[in-house]
């Protein structure tokens, strides 16, 4: 009587990994969450260890010389943590000082978004002139916002580079504030004797001093407009939203006065 053995295809074995995170009754740590969802997610079978208490979690980054966790094992090859996981899987990594347009984009994209629902839903079509106007307003508004969830942030940030903040601090504060309620009046289509003025004189002070800093002195620095805490460099998009800014503000006052 003869035996076969099966022969197991080395390309089909099952991919593991060991993972430890923090899972308590008052803190669940989000990375771990990540760490165990992309594994998941890149075939590999998770061998799940919750760290349960805060004397847990020290004693296994004592045992295994490490500062953090999530902590993960591929095989016997240790990883690290989440972002080390990312990029051990060929995933991007971004570093905190890396500049990135995302903000812009997604601000810009949803402000497009919002003015063609307002013109389909009061006018009855996508594409009209009010769409424009609406875009720009509504960018106007959410740029403000950006600026006004650490308003400290992007005064300092603003100081780097308008030429009226640096003559008059408070400026930097009253700005955002400024172009929210220019924007707001704007998608309304009242108060133009306010909102225009406003609009253009921000615009203005906003758009020479973008031009000084980065095409005359040639300065390399970070851009307020969407915050304080932004990785955007100051130059195209920042004229951009400034550009825009006077143009509305005068297109409002010609359209008023015909």
């Amino acid at each position: 009587m003869s035996t076969t053995k099966k022969h197991i295809d080395p390309k089909n074995k099952p991919k593991t990994a060991t993972l430890y995170r923090m899972v308590m009754d008052t803190h669940t740590c989000p990375y771990g969450i990540k760490a165990k969802d992309l594994l998941q997610r890149e075939g590999f079978e998770v061998d799940d260890h919750h760290l349960k208490t805060r004397d847990e979690t020290d004693d296994f980054r004592a045992e295994h010389n490490v500062e953090t966790t999530p902590q993960i094992w591929i095989g016997d090859q240790r990883i690290g943590g989440y972002d080390a996981l990312r990029e051990h899987l060929g995933q991007e990594v971004k570093g905190e000082d890396e500049t990135t347009y995302r903000p812009v984009v997604v601000i810009f994209a949803v402000a497009a978004l919002m003015a063609l629902a307002l013109s389909w839903f009061a006018l009855g079509s996508l594409l009209t002139l009010r769409t424009l106007e609406w875009f720009i307003a509504i960018s106007m508004c959410f740029l403000a916002v950006q600026k006004l969830q650490d308003i400290e942030s992007f005064s300092t940030m603003f100081l780097n580079y308008d030429l009226l903040a640096k003559r008059w601090v408070r400026y930097g504060y009253v700005y955002p504030y400024a172009e929210a309620l220019a924007g707001i009046l704007m998608i309304s289509g009242a108060f133009v004797w306010l909102s225009s003025p406003i609009a253009l004189f921000i615009g203005g002070v906003g758009a020479v001093s973008v031009l000084k800093a980065v095409y005359i002195d040639k300065r390399e620095i970070k851009c307020a407009c969407v915050g304080g805490n932004s990785n955007v460099p100051l130059g195209f998009i920042s004229l951009t939203e400034n550009l825009m800014m006077l143009a509305m503000g005068s297109w409002m006052i010609i359209k008023s006065l015909t």
